[in-house]
């Protein structure tokens, strides 16, 4: 979703995704059955996130459907401090 912004934002510039842990990951697919957005995919050993920037900002629903616990999200905390920094950058533009 190249292009897309969220509150005036870019969404590139949003590190809001997740993260596969290697070690975790059992290659189940259930986070890319899960997930409507494409941000899954096959990868040689192991699920991949293939299209970050697609994660609804915010959304972390995948993380219940892994059975292993291998997808990891940015602190909540942290995240809400990035965002907002990110707003008072491009208040000007929104």
């Amino acid at each position: 979703m190249a292009g897309q912004t969220y509150m005036g934002i870019p969404r590139e510039e949003i590190p809001w995704y997740p993260i596969i842990d290697a070690d975790l990951c059992t290659n189940c697919n259930a986070c890319m059955n899960f997930c409507t957005n494409d941000v899954f995919a096959q990868g040689e050993f192991t699920t991949i996130v293939s299209n970050p920037y697609n994660c609804v900002v915010g959304c972390n629903a995948c993380v219940h459907e892994c059975p292993s616990g291998a997808i990891i999200f940015p602190d909540k905390k942290e995240f809400v401090k990035i965002l907002q920094e990110l707003r008072e950058k491009y208040k000007s533009l929104v």
